[in-house]
């Protein structure tokens, strides 16, 4: 297995990036993801390995150590066990997903270390583009330590998200669902692209190659958000997080989030029997029921299914999800409805539009369109998207 080295670890251990942070009033946007290689966080000795002087740290969704559920508000800590305040971005407005203004003005640089897990919908990245934003605006450097993307850099899914669309999961137009790029190759694309912040600095992950996953090369992993507990689930949420925007469980609240999809009037047999006979490469949908301990559902019997991914290199995650949504809405078409609750801080657009980019899915589900009909909009223009981050690659 190969070994690649993350940029916090680069960072710490040679010269050429140290001096990025020696002798520098630093904060730090991190989660508890931000670990050394041996699972060290590293902002509790940064002060003690380098002349760094850590002023604050900002956390995104999730809290600081990835305790709160999804799209739940979170506080500052005016005192942290490190010694230093933590304030937070993710509160109870969009206001509050941005650094204030107060809080960069004694800063010499920002750094942002939280693994992102490949998918357009994960809300990390749009963090990070608001602190690039904000930074700019306050003459304070900006640096990616970066990590591995753990879907590979090489496969694109999903179409581009459509300009109206836009929210905390997909803030940027023309972005693919599963993107093939690193937080560091994000940030140089939000900027080149959309001209957010000043170009970003990055230091780079070492010896990681695009063809490789998670599975392929040693480096940390820590679950990154409650429900993403493993580069498994990681592989399957780039379609299966579009169950969010039904009335179906995802899966929150079982052991396998995101591999674990139903609802208590859905028929296990009936749901893997269908999904199945659509031979979709790499997947198999065993039937399943799962009484969820909260979110959707809890305390429910559902019926549903497991997906069991057996070839992870043909597997496409985006057009499983797809499926798993026409396959609800063509045995159970009176049960299955679209989530109306406001999602991500936005009211006037249903959730599934958000994730997946447009009304197109939604509005061909509802009329009832046949599988070979539905399954081509998951089609993305794969070509085109490497051709526009050219420029944002570092690997």
């Amino acid at each position: 297995m190969t070994r690649v080295i993350c940029g916090v670890d680069r960072l710490f251990e040679e010269e050429e990036f140290r001096g990025l942070v020696e002798r520098k009033r630093v904060a730090a946007v991190v989660n508890h993801s931000a670990v050394l290689a041996d699972y060290t966080f590293w902002p509790a000795v940064l002060a003690e390995r380098t002349s760094a002087h850590l002023m604050r740290l900002f956390s995104p969704e999730h809290g600081l150590w990835g305790e709160e559920q999804d799209q739940v508000s979170c506080g500052d800590e005016r005192e942290s066990p490190l010694g230093v305040p933590v304030a937070s971005l993710y509160g109870d407005s969009p206001e509050a997903l941005r650094p204030r203004a107060g809080l960069l003005r004694d800063l010499d640089l920002l750094l942002f270390d939280i693994q992102d897990v490949g998918s357009r919908y994960y809300t990390y990245v749009y963090t990070m583009s608001f602190v690039m934003e904000a930074a700019a605006e306050a003459g304070v450097r900006f640096v990616v330590l970066d990590r591995p993307n753990p879907l590979g850099g090489e496969i694109v899914e999903g179409p581009p998200l459509v300009p109206g669309f836009e929210s905390l999961v997909g803030r940027f137009a023309g972005l693919p669902v599963r993107h093939g790029l690193t937080a560091g190759e994000l940030a140089r694309w939000f900027h080149l692209a959309h001209g957010v912040g000043n170009e970003p600095e990055v230091v780079p992950v070492s010896g990681w190659e695009r063809s490789q996953t998670a599975f392929d090369y040693d480096a940390p992993w820590v679950l990154p958000s409650p429900n993403m507990p493993t580069p498994g689930t990681a592989l399957v949420y780039p379609g299966m997080c579009l169950i969010e925007g039904t009335v179906l469980s995802e899966g929150r609240g079982t052991t396998r989030p995101f591999e674990i999809i139903g609802a208590p009037w859905l028929d296990p047999l009936e749901a893997a029997g269908l999904l199945n006979s659509l031979s979709l490469p790499g997947v198999r949908f065993r039937p399943h029921r799962f009484i969820p301990t909260f979110g959707k559902f809890a305390g429910t019997p559902c019926g549903g299914v497991q997906l069991h991914v057996t070839d992870r290199r043909s597997f496409r995650p985006f057009a499983a999800g797809v499926a798993a949504l026409w396959a609800a809405h063509e045995l159970k078409p009176g049960c299955f409805a679209w989530l109306e609750r406001p999602y991500e801080f936005v009211r006037d657009i249903p959730a599934i539009d958000l994730l997946f980019g447009s009304r197109r899915l939604r509005e061909a589900i509802d009329g009832e369109s046949d599988w070979e009909t539905v399954v081509k909009l998951c089609a993305g223009d794969e070509k085109r998207w490497h051709e526009q981050t050219l420029g944002s690659l570092l690997y």
